[in-house]
């Protein structure tokens, strides 16, 4: 089975900023224990900051990927584009959030994306991400 793992701005910096938020690992090192974690599965992973070359990374694996884990960060709240692209794939997509975006500002209530993914997983932490996967597998 053939993943990949799609993140979004400032998530590079994941480790760094806002701790109390998002945690002190950095995604690589997550990443890492993921691909130990789900050794029979084909795992990979893209960060852009950049909101065309999300939608082109999109549409680049949408057709041929088995799932596609997505925390489209900010965008998740702006960009119909990204929500667009998200529709027009063949590909599954789950929508991931480290944070339990219902707990912040209003703004982050609101996902473009949501209304074209297989499911939502969002409040856990990096665990997040691990829970998306899963719903892959089952």
């Amino acid at each position: 089975m053939k993943l990949i793992i799609i993140n979004g701005p400032n998530l590079n910096l994941l480790g760094k900023r806002e701790p109390e938020v998002y945690g002190k690992e950095t995604f690589e090192d997550y990443f890492t224990k993921l691909q130990l974690k789900f050794k029979t599965l084909q795992l990979e992973y893209f960060q852009s900051n950049i909101e065309g070359e999300i939608i082109d990374k999109l549409q680049e694996v949408g057709f041929t990927y088995d799932g596609i884990v997505l925390n489209a960060a900010s965008y998740t709240h702006t960009s119909v584009g990204i929500g667009d692209a998200v529709k027009a794939i063949e590909t599954p997509v789950v929508e991931v959030h480290i944070s339990n975006t219902f707990k912040r500002e209003d703004f982050r209530h609101t996902s473009y994306i949501s209304s074209g993914a297989k499911g939502v997983v969002l409040g856990f932490g990096l665990q997040s991400y691990d829970l998306a996967i899963q719903c892959f597998l089952n």
